[in-house]
């Protein structure tokens, strides 16, 4: 089971994001579904179409199956989805 403290350790893809902060101001406030994930970049599919957001100096909100709301740190998600979701839980999640 997905919960705020684990995460990381799950796969992302199929979730809801928000993306709450970014350096980029066109990528702030979008949301939409994960539907791919890369070292460095969450691919959303918005209202707007297929958008690329860089992971490093973003914010997400994600909505797990439970309907928590859990805001992540990009830069702590920087890393490939197989070796992140073999990480033990040592990086900060707020």
């Amino acid at each position: 089971m997905i919960t705020p403290q684990n995460v990381l350790r799950h796969e992302l893809i199929g979730l809801d994001v928000l993306v709450s902060g970014a350096t980029n101001p066109l990528h702030r406030g979008l949301s939409g579904h994960i539907i791919d994930e890369t070292k460095n970049m969450l691919i959303l599919e918005t209202s707007q179409g297929v958008k690329r957001i860089p992971k490093m100096h973003s914010r997400f909100q994600l909505r797990l199956p439970c309907s928590e709301l859990v805001e992540i740190d990009g830069s702590v998600m920087v890393l490939t989805p197989e070796k992140r979701i073999n990480l033990h839980e040592k990086k900060r999640i707020k």
